[in-house]
């Protein structure tokens, strides 16, 4: 089966993860893009990756790519597509717009001149119309305009890839399940017989760990937009899905799951009983300054308050006792932080082995590895 374009959409910084787990599910002519990984495919992989990938956003299928150069010119080009091999007059569609355009400044102006072109066509041929609906359609179309290339493309998703179905009790600040699971693949979690998340939330670390550790693909308690497409084929959906879910293991690691917050922990309990995980994570009530480890050796994996509403000297009084706890206690571990707070990762007085830029929402946060080898208390205490 010949196969086509297909761009999958990621978080700024996850690029590589995402094309080595494109590489790992057999997806073929793998390229990073900018936010995005491309590759060409059937449906069958569209299926698959939906499924499957962890650092995926949303998998699109481009339809059409042509340039425009006001808005007459989108507007036929838009109209010109053939809609009807996409699109039925009695479903509902939706339209996201995103444009780097000297043009088109405007996205939402963008979207409502391509839903005109739409619905014009519909009502020259049917005399009536497709409706739009934002909250739940069955057909979710983007459109992104880079200077005045435009390519338009069906979104096989639908609602985000990191929309699991397991979290729908959260903290104040949960961290988003793509980010957590990219962060997860980049600290090679699944070589660590112990995962230690001390400062758990809303447990989507331990989670995403769970899943990863017993190979079970993130998108198994979900639907998706391409179940709307004409050429859907539920029984090799199924199939997919069922060839999945036969590739789940025993888990390879230990997963520790701690928090002071007792509301905390039962928020962790209720979201990993909704993915099926909740049989691999241990949950305890824990300060992680007073704790002790169950083994020489695990990752840590640590996504601490950025101090957003603390002031500075308390913040990085914070972080030095993370840096003392992990010197004094964790000798033979590995963590692995994420913070927007530059000046509290310095406060650790750790030296990190590696680092990398990534964003928590709109917050610009370095992610760090730290290796506590023996002789780290007298390298930086």
């Amino acid at each position: 089966m010949e196969g086509f374009p297909v761009i999958v959409k990621t978080l700024f910084g996850l690029e590589s993860v995402l094309a080595q787990e494109m590489e790992a599910l057999g997806l073929q002519n793998v390229k990073i893009l900018n936010r995005a990984v491309r590759f060409e495919g059937t449906m069958d992989d569209i299926y698959l990756s939906n499924l499957s990938l962890r650092t995926a956003l949303n998998i699109l299928v481009p339809i059409d790519e042509f340039e425009a150069f006001d808005e007459q010119e989108l507007y036929y080009n838009i109209k010109m597509i053939p809609w009807f091999d996409y699109l039925e007059v009695d479903q509902t569609f939706s339209i996201s717009a995103t444009t780097s355009s000297d043009t088109f400044k405007h996205s939402k102006y963008v979207s409502l001149k391509s839903k005109d072109a739409i619905v014009d066509k519909f009502r020259d041929k049917f005399d009536q119309r497709p409706s739009v609906d934002t909250q739940n359609p069955d057909i979710e179309i983007n459109i992104h305009i880079y200077n005045n290339k435009v390519t338009v493309s069906l979104d096989s998703t639908g609602p985000s890839l990191d929309r699991r179905g397991y979290r729908l009790s959260k903290n104040e600040a949960p961290i988003n399940e793509v980010l957590a699971a990219g962060i997860l693949l980049t600290s090679e979690v699944k070589n660590h017989s112990v995962i230690y998340d001390p400062m758990c939330g809303s447990g989507t670390f331990s989670i995403e760990a769970a899943m990863i550790v017993t190979n079970t693909a993130p998108g198994l308690n979900r639907s998706f937009s391409f179940q709307n497409w004409s050429n859907y084929e539920p029984e090799v959906f199924e199939a997919i899905k069922n060839g999945l879910i036969e590739k789940q293991t025993a888990p390879t690691a230990k997963i520790l799951a701690r928090d002071t917050d007792r509301k905390a922990l039962d928020i962790t309990a209720e979201n990993a009983e909704r993915a099926n995980m909740d049989e691999f994570i241990s949950l305890k009530q824990e300060d992680f300054f007073e704790s002790v480890p169950v083994d020489s050796a695990g990752i840590i994996i640590l996504n601490p308050p950025y101090g957003e509403r603390l002031n500075p000297q308390k913040i990085e009084e914070f972080y030095k006792s993370i840096g003392d706890v992990l010197k004094q206690k964790y000798l033979g571990h590995e963590m692995w932080i994420i913070s927007s707070n530059f000046n509290g990762l310095r406060a650790l007085g750790l030296k990190p082995t590696s680092k990398k830029v990534l964003f928590n929402g709109s917050l610009e946060c370095k992610l760090q590895k730290y290796e506590m080898y023996e002789g780290s208390r007298r390298a930086f205490n």
